[in-house]
């Protein structure tokens, strides 16, 4: 994380797996970065996992830990009234982080919102 990071907000914290031969056994089915965040999840009784790929959504779910992805919190924002369009999220975010969501998905996603 300090790689990426000069500094940390203080409410956020680091945190290691322990069960290192879990992780490992995760990593037969998805990648390492995956692995390491369902392992740890699944430890720390975490309420949902973000998670977008496909492969680690499975993995997790299997594994008894609940994951949302990227639109799921975009949804909830709306849902909760912390956004006034998901849509100009969703826009932003396709522009400026790079995601990307078939127009099926993003209008779905949307059509549930009342967008």
């Amino acid at each position: 994380m300090l790689r990426s990071h000069r500094s940390l907000p203080q409410w956020l914290r680091i945190t290691a797996v322990k069960d290192r031969l879990r992780e490992d056994a995760y990593c037969r089915e998805v990648d390492p970065g995956e692995a390491e965040a369902i392992a740890l999840a699944r430890e720390l009784g975490a309420d949902r996992l973000l998670m977008n790929e496909r492969r680690g959504r499975r993995l997790a779910a299997w594994e008894g830990v609940a994951v949302i992805g990227l639109v799921g919190v975009v949804l909830l924002a709306k849902r909760g009234g912390l956004t006034s369009s998901a849509r100009a999220l969703l826009v932003r975010l396709e522009a400026e982080a790079g995601i990307y969501l078939s127009p099926q998905v993003r209008e779905a996603a949307l059509a549930s919102v009342g967008e």
